[in-house]
């Protein structure tokens, strides 16, 4: 059973499907002021701008994380 959470920042969504993950650490290596490993949350989209965001989750390998548009439902895999 997939358990997706989700973070937004008004704009955009991360979805985190956490069975997916592989903890390659591009996300937080990248972008550390939204992607913080050792805080909870670990997601914390108001760090960055939408579009920086949306550019390191692209980065994603193991397509744990993706995005949904808050105004246009879900995009799919970033």
């Amino acid at each position: 059973m997939s358990s997706d959470h989700r973070y937004t920042n008004g704009e955009v969504t991360i979805v985190w499907k956490k069975e997916l993950c592989i903890h390659s650490k591009r996300c937080w290596r990248g972008l550390p002021a939204v992607f913080k490993p050792g805080e909870r949350p670990w997601i914390q989209p108001d760090g960055a701008d939408s579009e920086a965001i949306r550019t390191q989750v692209a980065q994603c390998p193991s397509g744990a994380l993706s995005m949904a548009s808050d105004d246009a439902g879900n995009m799919g895999p970033a």
